[in-house]
């Protein structure tokens, strides 16, 4: 089984908005800001292939928004850059079989839909590819909170019904291709029903963090998100995920990270603290 961190567009994000409550003078250790204090973020997939699957956990934000809207929102590239990260790996978005999302949010999910282009309606990629998403949050998607309707795509969520290929997950179940199972947690502090795709293989094990922990900063359990809708609750989602991945020596997987796609986690029994360990920058077609 092999294993590819594929990047997307990226974005450029208000640093305060990315640290919620968080003041500048503590973020801005980890990351540099810009003159418009935005701070650089990937939107990074995960591509696992096996014997006979190619399944890719997420998107990214890909290129479906039009210009202005693509100012507005930081993205940096006007090409589907996850497209050309799949062509570098010698496939299409045709080869994938299986997209598992962790929820709707267009940053996690645009890169389903074809680049923008002038007076052309949208359009799914993936046509071979069963789709993957959490019954909560295929709903939130569909009926979203004042507070982040801008954060979903009307036109996707009609693409995904229409494509007739749309499995909604509930936690209980697990998802098996060849030697790999995955298995979900419910998080529901970003957002509701966000999936934690939980990965085992052999006596490997890596979960793809998403909003939970988007890439090392937030890997320290009081920094939260200002797109958080339940910031104490997240954290405690957070402190049970990096209890159980240091016991089991696991990999976090970064959406986010502008640098980094996984580590491992240890626990400072001084500090009482969890830090990132064992970084990993980049994986192409290689294992944890």
């Amino acid at each position: 089984m092999k294993l590819s961190s594929v990047m997307g567009n990226s974005q450029k994000l208000d640093g305060g908005a990315m640290f919620g409550n968080a003041p500048k003078a503590l973020w801005t250790r980890w990351v540099a800001a810009d003159d418009l204090n935005r701070i650089d973020l990937a939107c990074r997939a995960l591509l696992v292939e096996t014997e006979n699957h190619k399944i890719l956990f997420e998107a990214g934000i890909g290129a479906y928004m039009e210009p202005k809207y693509r100012d507005r929102y930081g993205v940096q590239e006007s090409e589907h850059v996850l497209l050309e990260s799949l062509a570098n790996l010698g496939l299409g978005h045709e080869d994938i079989d299986a997209v598992v999302l962790s929820h709707l949010h267009f940053d996690h999910a645009g890169g389903l839909m074809a680049a923008y282009e002038p007076n052309q309606p949208a359009r799914l990629l993936f046509p071979n590819a069963q789709f993957y998403a959490g019954r909560q949050a295929w709903a939130r998607a569909r009926d979203p909170h004042p507070r982040d309707r801008a954060s979903f795509v009307p036109d996707l969520n009609r693409l995904l019904e229409e494509s007739g290929r749309l499995n909604l997950v509930d936690i209980s179940d697990v998802l098996h291709f060849d030697e790999l199972s995955v298995r979900f947690h419910i998080s529901e502090g970003h957002t509701p029903g966000m999936l934690l795709a939980d990965l085992r293989w052999s006596d490997r094990r890596l979960v793809f963090a998403a909003d939970l922990i988007p890439g090392r900063p937030w890997v320290h359990l009081p920094i939260t998100m200002g797109y958080d809708r339940y910031p104490e609750r997240l954290i405690d989602e957070k402190r049970e995920l990096l209890t159980s991945l240091n016991a089991d020596g696991g990999y976090l997987y970064f959406t986010h990270d502008a640098e980094v796609c996984a580590a491992k986690v240890a626990f400072d029994e001084t500090k009482k603290k969890f830090s990132p360990v064992a970084q990993v920058t980049a994986l192409e077609r290689g294992e944890l």
